[in-house]
């Protein structure tokens, strides 16, 4: 780069401050955005600004100046990273007290290891001074001379220096092995209570060209990693109304603290390519069937899930789901993240709607009975999918799943367990095959006891909704049919996934017997059931 003839090229000595004032939240990464003023000179200067994270993307820097003076632009930008390792210094009274007990424990550890070490090299002359003394002893007698009060004298001196060295070694090796895990326990904590200076420093190099002297004002934006956020939701029901937070939990270890910054969260995946899925050959073949297989017609019993008997399970917290759409969420007030890797609850939005309760129980899955609270979407926005904690009268009651909802769409939300109702099961089958047909006919019994222990006090009844399930087939060779004629009493509904339903209405001590009763009918070339 060639500056013109009447332009300068001054370099900054102190690097200006460049604080985080926004910051856009993605699913694994954020979008940092800084602004600074500088003071430009006519020419071409070069400015250092920081320090800034040194996980920074090198490549997605970026810099423009949104005012200043007329002409004046950005030439370069870049990323500069500095190692600066922490010198092996004594803690001053400045710092803590764990830190510097910390230093006390690795000082006399190190007293004690070199200790050990004159210890063991003084144990070892003895040793060679034994076998040499033994030597001496054997050479001697072997020539005929025999002086046992000295060889005993210097024998016994060297056992009793050996004893004691020793003895002394034992202590050192104990006193270390408590020191060690003493020393261990105190970097734990001060691990936890204390943050290391960063290592690694960055700071940002602008090279700016300005025709005239003036303040301007830069704004610089860059990716990071180490940031992530995911919707998370605090639902209050107060009698017929639901109040639901939306909130965001966000996670961040930049190495710097995001302080009072605008914050934008969204759900978009920049890092995320979109591929075809890969075509592969699907290869169809005909054969004749065998005598065995036209002989009988061999059917699988199988299980499927129907999401709206019963509350979802809470798996944990989940990905971002936004449907298939871009979904993009502001915080209304500056918020302060700390880089300390920890969630921090930030608060978005907050609505109500309409809510009608049910108690629902599904009681060949559990003999509890649920209040289920439906609601509509009434917010304005999708409501991402996240964990939820359930608020009512009483309190915290739990945790559960909030599923994608669009706006206007209809949600349910499981309260936990009526501790008042219980439901418990029993069934039982009977098989018989007619003399014509030699058809096989299984009839199944399901009983369903209900009873409610209601508080003093209580006068009003209760609706509780039963579901049981009654198997389909997909095949002409068996049939399920419903005996309504002996039901007691008929189900109010049998959607067409075989789902009876039941609104028993209950008083305060109330109990009720239902019984459901349908049989499944299988030609004589059926296996399987």
């Amino acid at each position: 780069m060639t500056a013109s003839p009447d332009l300068t090229v001054t370099t900054a000595t102190e690097p200006v401050p460049l604080p985080v004032t926004a910051v856009t939240c993605l699913e694994d990464r954020a979008h940092v955005e800084r602004t600074a003023t500088l003071q430009l000179e006519p020419g071409v200067q070069q400015v250092r600004l920081g320090p800034v994270s040194a996980l920074a993307v090198d490549r997605s820097l970026h810099a423009d100046l949104t005012r200043g003076p007329e002409g004046a632009t950005v030439l370069d930008v870049r990323l500069v990273r500095a190692w600066t390792p922490r010198a092996p210094e004594p803690p001053t009274d400045s710092d803590s007290p764990l830190r510097r007990h910390v230093h006390a424990l690795r000082e006399e550890l190190r007293s004690l290891e070199r200790r050990g070490d004159r210890l063991d090299a003084r144990l070892d002359a003895l040793s060679r001074l034994a076998a040499d003394l033994l030597r001496e002893i054997g050479e001697g007698a072997g020539y005929g001379e025999c002086e046992p009060e000295r060889w005993s004298a210097e024998l016994d001196r060297v056992d009793a220096e050996r004893a004691a060295h020793e003895d002394d070694l034992g202590a050192v090796r104990a006193r270390s092995t408590t020191l060690r895990s003493e020393l261990r326990d105190a970097q734990h904590a001060l691990h936890l209570s204390e943050e290391e200076p960063p290592e690694l420093t960055a700071h940002v190099d602008v090279t700016v060209r300005s025709s005239a002297a003036g303040p301007a004002e830069l704004r610089l934006g860059h990716l990071t990693p180490c940031a992530l956020w995911r919707p998370a939701y605090r639902a209050t029901l107060d009698g017929g109304q639901l109040t639901l937070q939306t909130d965001a939990m966000v996670w961040q270890r930049t190495g710097e603290d995001w302080t009072d910054v605008r914050l934008t969260l969204s759900t978009a995946r920049s890092s995320q390519s979109t591929v075809p899925p890969r075509l592969v050959a699907d290869r169809l073949t005909l054969r004749d069937r065998t005598a065995a297989e036209r002989r009988t017609v061999d059917i699988e019993m199988r299980t499927e899930s129907v999401s709206d008997v019963g509350p979802a399970p809470v798996p944990g917290l989940p990905g971002v789901d936004d449907g298939g759409e871009v979904r993009v969420l502001r915080a209304s007030a500056p918020v302060s993240v700390p880089g300390d890797g920890h969630a921090h609850r930030v608060p978005l939005l907050t609505g109500s709607s309409p809510a009608q309760s049910e108690y629902v129980c599904a009681p060949e899955l559990s003999p509890l009975v649920t209040q289920v609270v439906r609601f509509t979407n009434t917010s304005g926005h999708a409501l991402l999918a996240g964990p939820v904690e359930l608020m009512r009268g009483s309190g915290f009651t739990g945790r559960g799943m909030l599923e994608f909802t669009a706006p206007g769409a209809a949600q349910e939300l499981a309260f936990g367990s009526v501790d008042t109702c219980r439901v418990t099961r029993e069934d039982e089958d009977s098989r018989a095959t007619t003399g014509l047909t030699q058809r096989t006919v299984t009839t199944h019994t399901v009983r369903l006891h209900v009873s409610r222990f209601s508080a003093p006090g209580e006068a009003d009844d209760r609706v509780i909704t039963l579901r049981e399930r009654i198997p389909l087939s997909e095949v002409s060779q068996v049939e399920v049919r419903l005996r309504k004629e002996s039901c007691s009493p008929a189900p109010d509904a049998l959607d067409a996934d075989g789902i009876a339903r039941w609104d028993l209405s209950l008083p305060p001590g109330g109990r009720r017997t239902v019984t459901l009763v349908y049989e499944v009918s299988a030609d004589s070339k059926v296996t399987g059931l």
